[in-house]
């Protein structure tokens, strides 16, 4: 493994892993989606990629979770698959998040990344309450490899090549 390879998070498949066809490594992706995890995979058609993984914070669900949790960034990994090499390429985008009313409003005045993003920050706020009591305000916490981690053993496992790209196209 080169120094490129290390710093963009690009590992080949495991030795004697069979390479499954693409409609099954878009399911063993889609298979990593379940319904307490705060990511989400989908189609990537809208962003022209094939697929694309990223924080639920745009779900209804999940405003009052991330906006109590004091969320503040919004990862998200775009893929493509590369059947001639038969790698699944991968760029990072990192958005801000600025909160309205309880409604998250995504940011990318000078507060937006593209590449391969590696980062890991926390935050508890401790201070004293409206009603006199003191406590926990809130925990924050981002760690983008809660995303990155799964999705690509689950590329891994269905016997595909990951290529994290940093400077160049999908």
């Amino acid at each position: 493994m080169g120094l490129f390879d290390f710093l963009t998070g690009s590992k080949t498949p495991p030795a004697g892993a069979v390479r499954q066809p693409v409609a099954e490594l878009r399911k063993s992706l889609m298979d990593v989606n379940r319904a307490t995890a705060p990511f989400v995979i989908r189609d990537g058609k809208k962003e022209g990629v094939d697929m694309v993984a990223e924080w639920r914070i745009v779900d209804a669900r999940w405003y009052e979770i991330f906006a109590k949790a004091g969320i503040k960034k919004v990862f998200k990994v775009l893929m493509k698959f590369d059947e001639a090499k038969g790698e699944v390429r991968a760029v990072d985008e990192l958005w801000e998040v600025e909160w309205r009313a309880g409604v998250p409003t995504l940011s990318a005045s000078g507060s937006a990344s593209r590449g391969q993003k590696w980062e890991k920050s926390f935050e508890t706020v401790y201070a004293f309450r409206e009603d006199g009591s003191y406590g926990q305000i809130y925990d924050y916490r981002f760690d983008t490899s809660e995303i990155k981690d799964p999705i690509r053993a689950a590329v891994l496992a269905a016997g595909w090549g990951w290529r994290g790209v940093a400077f160049s196209k999908l």
